[in-house]
């Protein structure tokens, strides 16, 4: 790539791959203000039933067809953040992916300022620029361009942002972007991954807890794709991208002012696995989140993330059982049942309806609306 600071990287929305992380798209300081006004789904997240009667679009759709969540929602692949919500709750979780559009206007401001802080921490060690794609072989190209501009500088012991990760695990091809790779002055790789919050407060054990689970699963990916534990063949059948397909115009003018000479997507797949696996890259060795406020830039605190491969792998296990079609989704327990506080589904949660969450949960919350 055309040195600038260290590398020249494409942009995430660019490339069509991009991993939404904030930790305020879960955010718990509302619930710690008693909040009460949510935007619930409307009509459309209830259909007329066989007796004329409205029932919830979940249960309606469950009744029709036995596909597994992974074809029912299409999905070719899943983000490692779609693992880390259901570490919070996976009942939340399967309604925003089938009842999409509900974020509220807050929520979406939130996440705006968090992707700007995140994207002017990237600006610091490299520029971006914009190619235009004209295909997903050439949304991947692009993602495989950055990981080559970002090796040397990792050879070199020097710093990268936004560094893309991919790889299966239980059968499911995982992605993702680390949002910061750098060396200890030990001469150790950690990640560091940000966190902003709205308010100057650090969040709560349960968030805490869904961030370390999430930065462990990065270096869980990152380590196998180091090495050589992830394979063309198995990105092809995941992703069914073709790999002859000769790359976009744009594409192949950006990958030869980087000095790689390809045609196709194949031949960067190639170039990238042999890359990742003969460059001698470490593997992760710390983990660490840190969290700042958003208005003022401030850190609020930093976690020291102990990674527990055993615990990583059951958790994956337990998650990927859903996606698979191996088991219903699950709601929250009872001690944790505050979270149904602030959700945009509670009124229409088939988990608390069934009884895995009793409705007197939220009695004490509906009084103090009245």
């Amino acid at each position: 790539m055309a040195e600038t600071r260290e590398e020249e990287t494409v942009s995430a929305e660019a490339s069509g791959f991009s991993d939404l992380s904030d930790s305020e798209f879960l955010d718990l300081e509302d619930t710690q203000e008693s909040s009460t006004s949510h935007n619930k789904p409307g009509p459309s997240s209830e259909l007329p039933g066989k007796d004329g009667k409205l029932i919830s679009l979940p249960k309606w759709k469950r009744g029709l067809d036995v596909l597994s969540p992974m074809e029912q929602f299409h999905l070719k692949y899943l983000y490692v953040t779609d693992l880390s919500a259901q570490n919070w709750c996976e009942q939340q979780m399967v309604y925003g992916k089938e009842l999409p559009g509900f974020l509220t206007p807050e929520k979406s401001s939130v996440l705006d300022t968090g992707a700007s802080i995140h994207l002017a921490r990237e600006l610091e060690v490299h520029d971006l620029v914009t190619v235009p794609i004209t295909s997903k072989e050439d949304a991947w190209a692009i993602k495989f361009l950055n990981i080559l501009s970002m090796i040397p500088t990792l050879q070199s012991e020097g710093r990268i942002r936004e560094f893309p990760v991919f790889g299966e695990v239980e059968g499911v091809l995982l992605v993702g972007v680390l949002d910061e790779l750098h060396y200890t002055a030990r001469g150790e790789l950690e990640l560091a991954e940000l966190k902003t919050r709205r308010h100057p407060v650090l969040p709560p054990d349960a968030q805490r807890k869904k961030d370390c689970f999430q930065v462990s699963l990065y270096k869980y990916i990152f380590d196998a794709m180091v090495q050589g534990k992830v394979t063309t063949a198995s990105l092809i059948h995941h992703t069914k991208l073709c790999p002859e397909k000769p790359l976009g115009p744009s594409v192949l003018r950006h990958a030869r002012q980087g000095g790689f000479s390809v045609k196709s997507l194949g031949d960067l797949m190639e170039l990238v696995f042999l890359s990742l696996t003969l460059s001698d890259l470490p593997v992760i060795d710390m983990l660490k989140i840190e969290y700042i406020h958003q208005e003022t830039a401030t850190v609020l605190g930093t976690e020291i993330v102990a990674f527990e491969e055993t615990e990583v792998r059951n958790k994956v296990q337990h998650y990927m059982a859903y996606w698979m079609g191996h088991r219903e989704p699950q709601g929250v327990d009872v001690e944790e049942a505050w979270k149904c506080r602030t959700c945009t589904y509670a009124d229409i949660c088939e988990w608390r309806k069934s009884g895995g969450l009793p409705n007197s949960v939220l009695e004490p919350q509906a009084e103090k609306a009245k």
